[in-house]
């Protein structure tokens, strides 16, 4: 139940409280549940650099950019910077092995001669294509929902932020080349009720998902949808009536001009 209801309510915060200061350690426990994420092959290409508006040079702070909401940026107590590390592909036979001796890949006597003339071959093989974008940024992004539900289980707020700088970005904190930006993803207190926005829009279940079949629309239990209700996970529809109300607010109290989008 307690998932349920962090998965319902785990929307993006894109207001943040500027003056309260998150304790490294909430970071922490957010990075380590990136780390357990599942990742194909155990690569773990997900990498991240957290910069804390309060201790980092103004130079690293300065090299965050975004195009759009351009004040989550400025106000966020905590940036993460992820992103994927393409090089550790290099690592797949060596992961794969660890897999095999951890017991977690292949069955029966033959299975490591298996692993040495079939597996290990094929992935080489493929080693570029691993690399391109596609496979690892999934895998990635599994890692990163799971640190998002961590910082909603500490009570902190984030929202998700893409950005054309990737490239820049990565010079100006000095990643390797081999890396390739994801997202940012600000983090920080809630200065916004998690509830103001109630249930976010979302297409309709049957023109997402489908049974054996393209067009054949997933049946949807009202059964389920009634357990979901009660489990906090589907909640009352966008907007609460006092959202207005709450967002001029917010915009005085921050300081924030013009349509509140840059």
């Amino acid at each position: 139940m307690e998932l349920r209801q962090a998965i319902g309510r785990r929307r993006s915060i894109r207001f943040l409280l500027p003056y309260r200061s998150v304790e490294p350690e909430k970071i922490q426990l957010m990075l380590e549940a990136a780390r357990l994420a599942s990742h194909w092959g155990n690569v773990q290409s997900l990498r991240a650099v957290a910069v804390f508006k309060e201790s980092a040079p103004k130079e690293v702070r300065d090299a965050l950019l975004a195009p759009i909401a351009g004040f989550q940026i400025r106000a966020a107590p905590v940036v993460i910077v992820w992103y994927v590390e393409t090089s550790a592909v290099d690592e797949q036979s060596d992961r794969l092995r660890e897999l095999l001796k951890a017991g977690a890949l292949g069955f029966g006597e033959g299975k490591l001669k298996a692993l040495e003339e079939q597996i290990i071959p094929l992935f080489e093989g493929m080693r570029d294509q691993f690399k391109a974008p596609g496979m690892n940024e999934i895998d990635c992004g599994q890692g990163i929902a799971q640190a998002t539900l961590m910082a909603f289980e500490q009570g902190l707020g984030t929202c998700c932020l893409a950005t054309p700088y990737g490239e820049q970005i990565k010079q100006n904190l000095g990643l390797p080349e081999t890396a390739r930006v994801i997202i940012l993803q600000t983090v920080g207190y809630p200065a916004e009720s998690p509830d103001a926005g109630g249930q976010r829009p979302r297409q309709p279940f049957e023109k997402l998902f489908h049974m054996n079949g393209f067009g054949k629309a997933f049946p949807r239990s009202e059964a389920v949808l009634e357990e979901l209700q009660r489990d906090g996970m589907i909640q009352d529809p966008a907007p609460m009536p006092w959202r207005e109300e709450e967002l001029e607010y917010l915009k005085n109290a921050l300081g924030l001009k013009g349509h509140g989008l840059i």
